[in-house]
């Protein structure tokens, strides 16, 4: 190689790292287009995080193409695209994310399988079980006018897939709607999900293998009609943040604590403070991330809907905070999560 070809070489390499560097994101920046590092809008919604050996993974459901309404439900606003399965986002900042590509896709062809197009599948949450080594999806699957309301699992050796799907159920003969998971820090892993109608929340402990539901469960917030809920563990207590049922529309969100998953939970207040509480800030809860190192701290995922153009919803992630027991979310134009554990 001469000089003239190496000097140009260098060039091109300097040029390509700034580039990259330019793209690069520094802040969040709630419910604005968040891009991945291709520089495509993230398409997970109603998601969640797995940190895995010093990696973050994003869960969300993929909504993509035409919006439209449910023409024969008048209840409600029964907005829908094709279900187009579970997508996987890679990190190490939580701020630049690499798309992994679909790790559940749905099915194009089997009109009968949950996982079809014309069905419904929310809000997946993925965990690792040490025992059997797999990842473990959990997922709201459901028909287009949301009467067939259960629970989908899914496995896989990796977490960037691809998962197994195994079947749907329903938990002690109920509905399964709006749901998370939770794992505890002896292993044990909850399935939360709203159900009767959404009237009332379930929480219910899995088996060993995370595949299915055990005899133990309670039901919480009986005709209270909460959905979206997200759990975090803070000093051995457990927070729960829900929202009102509304549709696709914005309301109050609500904070709940216990002192074990199944037990007592009592309504506490609002995290959210400042203009736009009223609203979470105009979205809808669906995890609750904590920050390694700094106990008192976590991150606040939510997603702000667009009912009219689903693909084009975005994300709120906001910094929370444990004061003196009292769980508090305010809104940030702009944010460094890998600051947040310092301030």
């Amino acid at each position: 190689m001469n000089k003239t070809t190496l000097y140009y070489l260098t060039i091109l390499i300097l040029l390509f790292g700034c580039s990259n560097r330019k793209n690069e994101k520094t802040m969040i920046k709630p419910g604005e287009i968040w891009n991945d590092t291709d520089g495509n809008p993230i398409n997970a919604h109603g998601g969640s995080i797995l940190h895995d050996h010093g990696t973050y993974y994003w869960y969300g459901e993929v909504k993509k193409g035409k919006t439209w309404r449910v023409s024969y439900i008048d209840s409600w606003e029964c907005y829908r695209t094709d279900a187009g399965g579970v997508s996987c986002y890679s990190s190490k900042d939580l701020l630049n994310w690499k798309n992994e590509g679909l790790v559940l896709p749905s099915e194009k062809l089997d009109s009968t399988h949950d996982l079809h197009f014309s069905k419904v599948i929310e809000r997946p949450k993925v965990i690792f079980n040490e025992k059997t080594k797999k990842y473990v999806l959990w997922m709201h699957v459901d028909s287009e006018d949301y009467l067939f309301a259960r629970a989908g699992v899914a496995t896989s050796d990796s977490p960037t897939g691809p998962f197994k799907y195994i079947e749907s159920v329903s938990p002690y003969n109920q509905m399964s709607r709006d749901m998370t998971l939770f794992k505890d820090d002896d292993g044990r892993a909850y399935h939360v999900f709203s159900s009767e109608g959404n009237a009332t929340m379930y929480i219910s402990l899995l088996d060993d293998d995370y595949l299915k539901h055990s005899s133990t469960y309670s039901r919480i917030f009986i005709n209270l009609s909460r959905e979206a809920p997200a759990i975090i563990k803070h000093d051995n207590k457990y927070y729960m943040v829900s929202s009102a049922c509304s549709g696709w529309s914005p309301n109050k969100a609500m904070y709940a604590v216990a002192d074990s998953m199944l037990g007592e939970w009592k309504m506490a207040d609002n995290p959210c403070i400042g203009e736009g509480s009223d609203t979470t800030y105009g979205s809808q809860s669906t995890f609750l991330l904590p920050i390694s190192g700094a106990n008192d701290k976590f991150i606040f995922m939510a997603d702000k809907w667009n009912k009219t153009n689903l693909e084009d919803s975005r994300y709120v992630w906001l910094p929370g905070k444990f004061e003196n027991e009292k769980m508090i979310i305010q809104w940030n134009d702009q944010w460094d999560p890998n600051r947040h554990e310092k301030e």
